[in-house]
């Protein structure tokens, strides 16, 4: 069983309840039973979190779940659930939050693609810092965005990895980007994490789209 020491950070219940939810979609209930219970979650059987923004699902939970997925599925098969359960989150909770709600009227939709970017990506860290515990930052550079997460849900109490872990991040800003640009595709990558001994999770976002 995972097991992942609480982190007293905690995510709305919102945001968890929607990734739950999502996985439940993907790998249905008895996959997604099974997933908890590897957790040590077995208490969120049949108990979802409440569908509220109050701040109380612990970072170590969502940590825990994310773990779970690749001990089941292994790295590659827990990579792409992942990040369709980060993606579905992005479209069921976070696009009507906010600075992000105006993504889909008229006066943004004849923006350039750059400026929709430049709006778009801080609008979601900042939705993450105002909302949870999760601390997130952006930077422009000349061919790239960098999206930093200083303290991350994803990969909480998690160390010794090889490579990066937090797909369920990164599903969320592919899904987060395409709806600010207006259906566009773009990588995101993750070059650091702090599962592998960084100091924060940092993701580069190309500004050119792959499309």
């Amino acid at each position: 069983m995972v097991s992942i020491p609480k982190s007293n950070y905690y995510y709305p219940n919102k945001f968890a309840l929607i990734t739950i939810k999502a996985l439940e979609d993907v790998m249905g209930k008895n996959g997604l039973n099974a997933i908890l219970n590897l957790a040590g979650l077995g208490n969120l059987i049949n108990n979802y979190p409440p569908d509220n923004l109050s701040k109380e699902f612990d970072f170590a939970d969502f940590s825990a779940i994310n773990l779970a997925l690749e001990e089941m599925y292994g790295p590659r098969g827990g990579r792409g659930l992942a990040l369709r359960a980060g993606r579905a989150t992005f479209d069921d909770a976070l696009k009507d939050f906010g600075a992000l709600a105006g993504a889909g009227d008229l006066a943004f939709k004849v923006l350039p693609l750059e400026a929709k970017l430049r709006i778009g990506i801080p609008a979601m860290a900042k939705i993450f810092s105002q909302m949870s515990d999760q601390i997130s930052t952006t930077e422009e550079r000349d061919h790239e965005f960098i999206y930093t997460i200083h303290r991350c849900p994803v990969c909480w109490g998690r160390s010794g990895e090889q490579k990066p872990v937090c797909f369920v991040a990164t599903g969320l800003l592919q899904a987060g980007l395409k709806w600010v640009s207006g259906g566009k595709e773009f990588r995101v990558n993750e070059s650091k994490c702090i599962a592998m001994g960084d100091e924060v999770c940092e993701f580069v976002i190309q500004k050119t789209p792959l499309d």
